[in-house]
């Protein structure tokens, strides 16, 4: 009869799991024997405990990082990043019949779906997964998730309106105030470039809020998402994140998630 390790990552005849090298491993994290090595050493926690026994056998449910981030076990699962376009609709299918994102996630067999919105007049950052509590942790904002946009408004900003924006502006949905908010430059003499984070998901918060101290938006696009920066990827264009992104937002995930396990992501902000 085959041994436990012989089967498929994360399951054997008697379910009690895999050694804990050999699903690292074929996760992708590192190499057999380096993942013996980072678990030797200490690195290595499994639901928040750290193991050093090279014979613990765990599940791809098994919450596991090395040196305090998160690793994904569970390879079903997949993370995009996207610079969306102007004139694309955060959808997967509009009943409008509007330009949406079915074009860029048609090509991959995952059901993938979009982490908050961004208005169609909104390019930038968008993050598409098959994760639903992930994208949970990062779209509600009672979880604090910093959003960067860059925005190009109507009119010379000031200093003190800058200090409005982060002492907070009354909206008819209620008050918000900016995390952060520093001015970029001058685009010519009745524009200028300013930079936003806020943590809301409120809908078209930064332009509603830019409109609120006089100073409509004539351009915005969301650079940066958690620890996720757009950098020079191309609008329309998408790419899988790298390892150590991927790390990070699992981490934020994790870190954020209700200690009983009940959080499964039912309430995230995802299309139908």
């Amino acid at each position: 009869m085959a041994s436990p390790d012989e089967g498929a990552p994360g399951h054997d005849s008697a379910g009690e799991g895999i050694r804990l090298q050999k699903l690292m491993a074929a996760a992708g994290v590192a190499s057999r024997r380096v993942s013996e090595d980072l678990i030797s050493a200490g690195r290595v926690t499994v639901n928040g405990d750290i193991v050093t026994e090279l014979g613990r056998r765990v599940h791809e449910t098994d919450r596991i990082a090395v040196d305090g981030t998160a690793i994904q076990l569970d390879t079903t699962r997949r993370y995009l990043m996207l610079n969306k376009p102007v004139g694309i609709v955060s959808s997967l299918s509009d009943e409008r019949g509007r330009p949406d994102l079915s074009r860029f996630v048609s090509r991959y067999e995952e059901r993938l779906f979009n982490v908050g919105r961004l208005d169609a007049q909104t390019s930038g950052l968008l993050i598409l997964t098959n994760d639903g509590e992930l994208a949970h942790v990062l779209a509600h904002p009672s979880f604090g998730v910093m959003k960067t946009y860059i925005a190009k408004t109507k009119g010379h900003i000031t200093p003190q309106t800058v200090a409005k924006l982060r002492a907070g502006v009354e909206l008819e949905d209620g008050p918000i105030a900016a995390d952060k908010a520093r001015i970029v430059g001058q685009a010519g003499a009745q524009e200028t470039i300013i930079e936003i984070t806020l943590h809301s998901g409120r809908n078209r918060i930064v332009r509603r809020m830019l409109e609120a101290v006089g100073h409509p938006v004539i351009d915005l696009v969301r650079r940066q998402f958690g620890p996720l920066h757009l950098g020079t990827l191309a609008p329309g264009e998408l790419r899988d994140l790298t390892k150590v992104e991927l790390g990070q937002l699992l981490t934020i995930a994790r870190d954020a998630a209700d200690p009983s396990g009940t959080d499964t992501g039912k309430g995230t902000d995802r299309e139908r």
